[in-house]
């Protein structure tokens, strides 16, 4: 079953354009300028990148004067208005040490993060100066630059009044050779604003069909294939766990079938699972009312999936790509499954549903037994599946747990690349003893012992994959609310798209191997 397309009025701000939402007062005809500043040789000292320098003699050295004595640090920024003939506001970017790089011990590309950082704040100063166009520089990285201006300046308006709600704003390339680099980066951004948007829209907005819709909005006309499954399909396919947690809402389930062909069409795929609970209330095992409507965000794998698979085809890499995503809501209605229910999964094991809060693992295995069908070569899961991610490393990474070694070190490769960083989980029969131990059935959805129940997830999941390489990436902690002050150019109390970027790295590092892969 395909969907029409007049299921959902609304759409995606555009993403073919460079536009976002940004005060009311902002003018296109409104033109900012982000350049940046090294630390000097002495305390205090800046130094201007070799853009900002030559632009600044035009200027007669005004910038340079303007920043002496500023105390301008890494990670900062400072506007300036009225210097420039052509710029209504120039923001100054704090860069810190010049070639710094890679830092093995925190395993981050510190050059790259620290332009998203500096010029992704200098960008959204100038948003709220009022600026409606602003030129970015490509510092030493042209693609870091680009991600900085079009993740900082985002926000989610859609619900407010048309006379209230931002206009729009551009963001362009400002004197800069490398325009792969600097359209590289804008598409991964782009993706990320994608899954940000579905994350922050209502739950009441955002059900299963308007899911579907978007995706199809989003991802058909850049040739990608969906196929939508309804009810029927589903129990043609015996996906009975899938079901068992869809039946306490009125919403429908559905499945999406994403595919995209850059390469032979014998070629295995990559598949990647997105979790799509659009709204997780925690079913019977009600959630606390505190905090709960963050749980609109439990789409997050899905909406990540969605932007990721938008990118890879815009960048036109070269891999067979499928994306697997089943929707619906986890509600406590008359219906909803029951704590101690057993059901079967696609592939006849069955389940104690113990805590109905731990849905996503449920709906997830028929989901794996079924990605089993396209012969992939990777199977890669994502979603929020528990608290106690965010409990044991905050928003700090996203937790991986992998069956292959070649397929972490790139994971924590990309991470290290685009600033959202990753960090390995084991994987170990110690915790798959603690699900599958049990007389009377084969899997339980919560586990023996008193912790570890992020492990106890993976291991339930490890048990309804083929036999290849397999990924389960855990994004509780990262991929819900942006709460931390770590990445200021994600917009702080909004929702995140993490880690919408690292595994579009991740998929071009593994199509398109320039350099060798890290060891270790």
């Amino acid at each position: 079953m395909i969907l029409s397309s007049r299921l959902l009025k609304k759409t995606l701000v555009s993403t073919t354009s460079r536009r976002w939402y940004v005060d009311p007062c902002c003018n296109l005809n409104k033109k900012g300028l982000v350049l940046g500043a090294y630390d000097g040789c002495d305390a205090g000292d800046l130094k201007l990148t070799k853009t900002g320098a030559a632009y600044d003699d035009k200027l007669g050295g005004k910038i340079q004067h303007l920043i002496r004595g500023s105390g301008l640090k890494k990670g900062e920024a400072r506007v300036f208005t009225n210097i420039s003939p052509e710029f209504y506001a120039i923001a100054v970017a704090g860069l810190g040490k010049e070639g710094i790089g890679y830092n093995e011990m925190e395993e981050l590309d510190y050059n790259k993060e620290n332009i998203r950082v500096g010029a992704g704040l200098g960008a959204r100063y100038i948003q709220e100066e009022g600026a409606g166009t602003i030129f970015m520089e490509d510092f030493s990285s042209a693609e870091a630059s680009s991600e900085a201006g079009v993740l900082a300046t985002w926000k989610y308006e859609d619900l407010k009044t048309k006379e209230c709600q931002g206009a729009s704003i551009k963001i362009e390339q400002f004197c800069g050779e490398d325009k792969d680099g600097w359209q590289r980066g804008f598409v991964k951004a782009e993706a990320q604003n994608i899954a940000r948007k579905l994350e922050e829209t209502p739950s009441n907005i955002m059900n299963p069909t308007a899911f579907t819709q978007v995706a199809i909005d989003v991802l058909c006309p850049c040739g990608i294939q969906i196929e939508v499954r309804d009810r029927d399909w589903i129990e043609n396919k015996k996906m009975f766990a899938f079901l068992s947690i869809s039946k306490g809402s009125c919403e429908h389930p559905l499945f999406l079938e994403i595919a995209y062909c850059g390469t032979q069409v014998d070629d295995k795929p990559v598949v990647f699972i997105g979790k799509g609970i659009t709204f997780d209330s925690g079913g019977l095992c009600l959630k606390p009312c505190e905090n709960m409507s963050e749980y609109r965000a439990d789409l997050a794998g899905a909406a990540v999936v969605v932007g990721l698979i938008r990118a890879i085809a815009q960048l036109s890499l070269p891999v067979n790509v499928m994306g697997l995503i089943p929707l619906c809501e986890n509600m406590p209605g008359g219906m909803a499954i029951k704590p101690g229910d057993v059901v079967q999964a696609m592939n006849g094991r069955s389940i104690r549903v113990q805590d109905t809060d731990n849905e996503g693992r449920v709906i997830m295995a028929d989901t794996l037994c079924y990605a089993a069908a396209f012969q992939p070569c990777l199977i890669m899961d994502i979603g929020t599946f528990t608290p106690g991610i965010r409990k044991a490393v905050g928003a700090g990474c996203s937790a991986v747990f992998s069956t292959s070694d070649v397929v972490w070190r790139e994971l924590r490769r990309a991470g290290s690349d685009t600033g959202d960083r990753v960090w390995r989980f084991p994987f170990w029969k110690y915790f798959t003893r603690q699900v599958t131990d049990y007389l009377g059935v084969d899997v339980s959805n919560v586990g023996k012992g008193g912790g570890g129940g992020s492990c106890l997830a993976a291991a339930f999941l490890k048990e309804f994959i083929p036999p290849l390489d397999f990924a389960h990436i855990d994004i509780t902690g990262v991929g819900m609310t942006a709460m931390d002050d770590y990445h200021p150019y994600l917009r702080k109390g909004l929702m995140s798209g993490r880690p919408t970027r690292t595994l579009i790295q991740f998929i071009y590092q593994m199509s398109c191997p320039h350099d060798k892969p890290v060891d270790g």
